[in-house]
């Protein structure tokens, strides 16, 4: 992953009861996990296993998946952005700007046909 790495000092790691079924042991245990990736906002919680082991692992790999995905639609934003401008500034094609001239010339004389009508008299 290039751009945002993902380090422990950058995630606070924090874990609360899960809830539904499951009984004494999501009354008693803290099985949920609940990451922060500092630098971005982001937060992913995970309470889909009985054990706070398989939860924990479960959700560093979501939050890596999360921090992918999100770089992945800036790299295609950054793209988009560097493709819209070049097609904004890149020259007309020879019939394209003749047909602009034509319609300019059309417009102009369209207007300057125009007859003004004075109400007052």
């Amino acid at each position: 992953m290039v751009g945002t790495s993902l380090s422990k000092e950058d995630v606070v790691e924090s874990f609360v009861r899960s809830s539904g079924p499951g009984g004494q042991n999501v009354n008693k245990v803290a099985t949920c996990v609940v990451l922060l990736h500092k630098p971005t906002g982001i937060i992913v919680k995970c309470q889909k296993f009985r054990t706070q082991f398989l939860n924990r692992r479960q959700a560093w790999e979501l939050l890596t998946e999360s921090l992918q995905q999100r770089q992945e639609r800036q790299r295609l934003f950054r793209q988009a952005s560097r493709e819209k401008q070049r097609r904004q500034t890149r020259k007309r094609s020879l019939p394209a700007k003749e047909q602009m001239l034509e319609n300019k010339k059309k417009n102009a004389f369209k207007k300057q046909n125009r007859t003004k009508i004075n109400h007052w008299e």
